[in-house]
């Protein structure tokens, strides 16, 4: 499993853990019943806290994209991949939204905005 932590964002490093995960899951590169690193492993091999992998992986379990077995580890949920791309584009939908009326209250057009977003897309 393949996680990037980008120390430099404004969101916190468990989210980005969570927000992987869940992109993993939905590209089917992590499969039901898949074992996720342990929390010491994890830790070690991202170089942070265990308290931080834990945060994720509870996040992860109060969401239903995870179980955890005392003893034997944490292992992936049964997940509707199209119900979870359905939360994604949601959540995404609302940090557009926010950034465009961000954008209006700085007096920048729509055209501007758009053009902004199409430079962005290309990037």
């Amino acid at each position: 499993m393949r996680i990037i932590i980008n120390s430099s964002s404004m969101v916190p490093i468990y989210e980005q853990i969570v927000d992987q995960v869940k992109t993993l899951i939905r590209n089917g590169e992590l499969k039901e019943q898949e074992i996720l690193p342990s929390v010491r492993t994890l830790s070690k091999d991202l170089k942070i806290s265990a308290l931080t992998v834990k945060k994720a992986y509870d996040s992860l379990e109060e969401e239903g994209f995870a179980v955890t077995i005392h003893g034997k580890g944490t292992y992936v949920a049964a997940v509707n991949t199209q119900l979870l791309l359905e939360e994604q584009k949601k959540e995404l939908e609302a940090d557009l939204e926010m950034a465009v009326q961000k954008g209006r209250r700085y007096g920048i057009s729509d055209e501007d905005i758009r053009s902004l977003f199409d430079l962005i897309l290309e990037g």
